[in-house]
């Protein structure tokens, strides 16, 4: 009898250890499943011929991927349209109190061109980022966000720390299309995020966007004079007003022309488009940006021999003639 229970005993600890070798490697190669997947660089990609008209039914044999000129698989591959994820950013700071209802009539026109299964979310921003609506296809919850907008209570304009933490914080997860529609002065003024590392967090990022420019500064209603709330913040700064008009003109219009310049580089890093207010046909612009978010391929590969902070150059061919492919040429894996 105990030589029946030794036998037990010993076949009992055999199955206990044989189990812990089999959780063990399971428990490696699910580490070694997520680790992977964390290398998965995603490329929103639009495809068009000579007259702008969009090239649809292209498979994924069709393209080809270039990493440093070095061909990469395509492990991902999404043709068929899919809702869209968009996030409406609305600045509200005091520099663009005379062109306010301008930005909320824009951002409402946006709402119209959006489908039952689309979700948005709305956010201003002025010396704060201001979550005003989550993301939800709820239409009627949008255009209240955006009528209940107001100009920020203290001066500063953290458009790169909004712009930042939508990309990085209330997209993080959501998966297929995502943009973000901008509609800014494009004058930053007090944010923490640098503009290195905004740009560094859309090469990282597969949320196209669309900045659309509204000209403010000289020649507008002056400001009530006010503290300024954080002095010790990195951003951009703001200097003394001179009493010369020429030099504040000619202040003015560098600041426009370094505003219009990094809301295009945005626009280049993320493969959008940059747009000004002066377009013709607010309707039409916004019905194209909505089409071309429809009609985007969503490439995916995984990149070998890679170090995370590093940036790789992107090249993507289509074997269609005359065909333009407008996608992000450079991409980097977030650092951990």
């Amino acid at each position: 009898m105990l030589k029946k229970i030794r036998c037990f005993t010993v076949f009992a600890l055999s199955i206990c250890f044989l189990f812990s070798l089999s959780f063990k490697a399971q428990e490696k190669r699910d580490e070694e499943v997520i680790k992977v997947d964390t290398n998965l660089v995603t490329v929103p990609v639009i495809v068009s011929d000579r007259r702008n008209r969009y090239i649809s039914g292209l498979k994924a044999e069709n393209f080809t991927v270039l990493k440093d000129g070095e061909r990469q698989n395509i492990d991902y591959f999404i043709a068929e349209e899919s809702p869209l994820n968009v996030a409406i950013l609305l600045d509200t700071s005091r520099s663009t109190e005379m062109v306010l209802d301008e930005i909320k009539d824009a951002a409402l026109e946006f709402i119209k061109q959006l489908k039952p299964n689309d979700r948005c979310m709305i956010v201003s921003f002025d010396w704060r980022v201001n979550v005003l609506s989550e993301l939800t296809g709820d239409r009627e919850k949008l255009k209240r966000a955006i009528k209940n907008a107001d100009i920020g209570e203290r001066f500063g304009t953290v458009l790169q720390d909004a712009v930042f933490q939508t990309v990085n914080k209330n997209f993080a997860g959501v998966k297929g299309r995502k943009a973000v529609i901008l509609l800014t002065d494009g004058k930053d003024f007090g944010s923490f995020t640098e503009r290195d590392e905004l740009v560094y967090r859309l090469e990282e990022s597969d949320t196209l966007v669309y900045p659309i420019f509204y000209e403010t500064g000289f020649g507008q209603r002056p400001m009530m004079r006010q503290r300024f709330p954080f002095p010790d913040r990195r951003g951009s700064g703001i200097g003394r007003r001179g009493r010369n008009p020429d030099q504040r003109r000619q202040r003015n219009e560098r600041a426009n022309e370094d505003a219009m310049d990094f809301l295009q580089e945005m626009a280049d890093v993320t493969a959008g488009r940059f747009y000004r207010k002066e377009i013709k046909d607010l309707t039409k612009t916004f019905e194209a940006i909505a089409e071309e978010l429809r009609m985007q391929y969503l490439i995916g590969f995984y990149p070998e021999n890679v170090e995370s902070g590093k940036v790789y150059q992107i090249k993507l061919r289509v074997d269609r003639d005359e065909a333009v492919v407008r996608a992000k040429n450079a991409f980097r894996l977030k650092e951990k």
